[in-house]
């Protein structure tokens, strides 16, 4: 990580703290009332995510699955196998390479007093290890209501592509990389996807 992407922070947004990346569109036309479970606007923020992650990723592919777990110093405690991990890794055995650093809270500016820590759980595995169809759809139903949901934010950085992928919620996600050839096809393949806000950023880096 600190090789390819040098003072990248790993926390949301990486889109706006890195010079090379898309920003991605998932829910298109949101409506309060159609947010509900199995209507057609989640299943299109569930299509373009699962199809994002699958394109960028292959099975075989080594990557780091990264959960950043904020504390708000309330008393919680974390267990080393997060559900994240537990439920939504396949190849169990990989488990027992997951591993621990407390850290910083990664939101300095909203710690006035210095209380919060951020525990960043990795792991190292294949992409196939993953089930992510139901993680990625678990992580897009954040904020509405719907479960099962994460709250964390998770990270997955392609080892071969040099690429950190990210849903943030249902409504997008970040991709970025160190450089332009290791995701010009995602530009060009579903470049109908990109958020029209930051189209214009985006096209200069690419055309």
């Amino acid at each position: 990580m600190n090789e390819n992407f040098p003072d990248l922070e790993l926390k949301p947004p990486l889109f706006y703290n890195w010079d090379i990346g898309i920003r991605f569109e998932l829910g298109v036309n949101y409506d309060r009332e159609n947010d509900r479970e199995n209507s057609p606007y989640l299943q299109g923020v569930y299509h373009r995510a699962i199809t994002l992650f699958k394109s960028l990723h292959l099975p075989e592919d080594e990557i780091f699955m990264v959960a950043n777990v904020n504390d708000y110093g309330d008393g919680a405690t974390f267990n080393r196998k997060l559900q994240i991990f537990s439920r939504y890794v396949q190849e169990k055995s990989s488990l027992n390479q997951l591993k621990h650093v407390a850290l910083p809270y990664v939101f300095p500016e909203d710690d006035e007093d210095g209380k919060y820590k951020t525990h960043r759980f990795i792991l190292k595995c294949k992409a196939s290890d993953i089930t992510y169809i139901p993680l990625l759809k678990a992580i897009c139903n954040q904020d509405l209501g719907i479960k099962p949901s994460i709250y964390h934010d998770v990270f997955f950085i392609n080892i071969k592509n040099k690429t950190v992928f990210h849903v943030y919620d249902y409504r997008g996600c970040d991709l970025v990389a160190t450089s332009t050839e290791n995701i010009k096809g995602m530009y060009d393949e579903y470049n109908d996807w990109i958020l029209d806000y930051d189209r214009n950023e985006i096209d200069q880096v690419f055309i």
